[in-house]
C-alpha cells in the first residue's frame, strides 16, 4: 500500500506553505490553516470510506467563510457509522486533515477509518484494544484516523506533525495516522 515515491518538507517549502494563507484564528487553527498552501481562497477535502462506500469530495471554505451546507456533508461522512450518529467535526481537525493532504501533494482522497465516535462505540473499541483512548477525542469530534494508498504512514505523519498544530499518532500495524486538533503532541501506537 505504500509508494515508491518519497515527500520530502524542506525548510523553504514548509515556509512557502505556511506563508500563502492568511490565518488570524487560534494558534493551533492557525498553524493548519497555514499550510493550506495552494489553496488560494477556498479549502477543500476529500475522503472515501471502504466501511460505508461513501465518497465525498467538497470545497468547505471560500474566501475566509466555512460553507455550512459542506460542514454538514463532512460531519455525516465522519459520522460514526456503527451507530449511526452524527456529531459536528472541529473544523480546527478538517483544516488539519487538509493541510497535511496539501503537503503529501496528492488528488487521492483519504480513506477514512474512523471521525466521531460515540461513547458506546468508544467503549467497544477499547474492549478490544488498549491502542484506544478511555477519554478519546474522537468522541468530541476532535480526531480522525486516515490512511492513504499511495502514501507510507511515515510520510503522513511527517505531514501532519509539520503542521504543529495537534496531536498526531502513528500506528504502523494497523496502516493509518490518527490526527486531532489536541494538544500539540505525537505517539507511535
Amino acid at each position: 500500500m505504500t509508494s515508491d515515491s518519497k515527500v520530502m518538507f524542506t525548510r523553504r517549502g514548509v515556509l512557502g506553505a505556511f506563508a500563502a494563507a492568511a490565518v488570524t484564528a487560534a494558534p493551533t487553527f492557525s498553524n493548519a490553516a497555514g499550510f493550506l498552501r495552494g489553496a488560494g481562497d477556498i479549502r477543500k477535502i476529500a475522503l472515501v470510506s471502504r466501511r460505508t462506500g461513501e465518497r465525498l469530495e467538497t470545497v468547505y471554505w471560500i474566501e475566509g467563510e466555512y460553507i455550512p451546507e459542506a460542514l454538514k456533508e463532512i460531519n455525516h461522512m465522519m459520522r460514526d457509522w456503527r451507530q449511526n450518529e452524527v456529531k459536528s467535526i472541529d473544523v480546527r481537525t478538517i483544516d488539519i486533515m487538509a493541510a497535511s493532504h496539501s503537503l503529501l501533494q496528492t488528488s487521492e482522497p483519504y480513506q477514512l477509518l474512523s471521525g466521531y465516535r460515540s461513547p458506546r462505540t468508544n467503549n467497544a473499541l477499547r474492549s478490544k484494544s488498549r491502542g484506544v483512548a478511555k477519554n478519546s477525542l474522537h468522541m468530541l469530534g476532535k480526531a480522525a484516523d486516515l490512511r492513504l494508498g499511495s502514501r507510507s504512514v511515515t510520510q503522513i505523519n511527517k505531514a501532519a506533525a509539520a503542521c504543529h498544530a495537534g496531536g498526531v499518532g502513528r500506528y504502523y500495524g494497523s496502516n493509518f495516522v490518527h490526527m486531532d486538533c489536541g494538544p500539540v503532541r505525537t505517539w507511535r501506537g
